[in-house]
């Protein structure tokens, strides 16, 4: 990650936001704060998005990711409003990037705690204030470094309720961490009250000679960018850390399932893309007396 700003992955998923809103239909996320938040137009995102386009770093052209990015955010905010109906009035975004759902938030009562790197959070507020994106009441930022502070002193002091319910949605940050890492920060969701959940995606290991080759070059490409890939788990084996933890119901979806989930498998994927969502899968764990 840049010390000055955002990572390059959180940059790509936020531009991919922005440009389904007017890329896309049906939309899957309905989201009108990204391309503000990013200070881009329309006009310059299709522009971006053409084979010649000054892409500014940043790939928007990448279809099957781009509606997986949308499935994903739109998985956790479904989760985290059936959560809410049920009086859950806590959610933690782990290593939030640029997400835009606390400045969406459509449940007053919800209270938003927005975790990441301090550097990510200041280039985030500059924009907002430079947006005019109003930061609501009920979002709170708990700025982290995860080598030197603890997630559980640091939401403490924001606030943060240890013994009631609460949401923690974990999107794009997993892969990232060791498999050590990983476990630590599923230890402490798991000692929440209880209902608690947690919404992540992961990446699964490659099974064929040509799965092994393209995820080696996507880990490549990102190890090469300062983010390499730390992290993949079988559907099984995340399964039974997480019912070690003691969390009752694992609902785990392919990315291909998921986004055809919200567009009624009308999607159809051939050659590269489908690839490229192979290893991708979404998870929701819910612990619950």
């Amino acid at each position: 990650m840049d010390n000055e700003g955002p990572s390059r992955t959180a940059l790509t998923t936020a531009y991919a936001r922005a440009y389904h809103q007017i890329a896309d239909r049906p939309l899957i996320l309905t989201d009108p704060v990204a391309a503000r938040l990013l200070g881009v137009t329309a006009d310059e995102l299709t522009a971006w998005a053409e084979p010649t386009g000054d892409r500014r770093g940043v790939e928007v052209d990448d279809r099957a990711r781009r509606l997986f990015f949308a499935a994903r955010a739109r998985f956790a905010e479904d989760c985290v409003a059936a959560a809410v109906a049920a009086g859950t009035r806590q959610v933690v975004v782990l290593g939030a990037g640029l997400d835009t759902f606390a400045y969406r938030n459509p449940h007053p009562e919800l209270r938003v705690f927005e975790v990441d790197h301090s550097a990510t959070q200041a280039w985030k507020r500059q924009r907002l204030v430079a947006a005019e994106i109003d930061c609501p009441d009920t979002l709170t930022f708990v700025p982290v470094n995860f080598e030197t502070q603890l997630l559980a002193q640091e939401l403490e002091s924001a606030g943060f309720i240890r013994s009631a319910p609460a949401v923690f949605v974990w999107l794009g940050v997993v892969f990232y961490l060791t498999p050590g890492a990983a476990q630590s920060t599923l230890d402490y969701i798991a000692g929440q009250a209880e209902p608690v959940e947690v919404i992540l995606d992961y990446l699964q290991p490659a099974v064929t000679d040509e799965d092994r080759a393209h995820l080696k070059a996507r880990a490549d490409r990102l190890a090469a960018a300062g983010e390499p890939l730390f992290s993949y788990f079988t559907p099984d084996d995340i399964a039974a850390q997480l019912h070690a933890l003691g969390f009752t119901d694992v609902e785990d979806h392919s990315a291909a399932a998921l986004i055809d989930s919200y567009l009624d498998g009308s999607t159809q994927f051939d050659g590269e893309p489908a690839q490229a969502l192979r290893a991708s899968r979404m998870l929701r764990a819910t612990k619950r007396s």
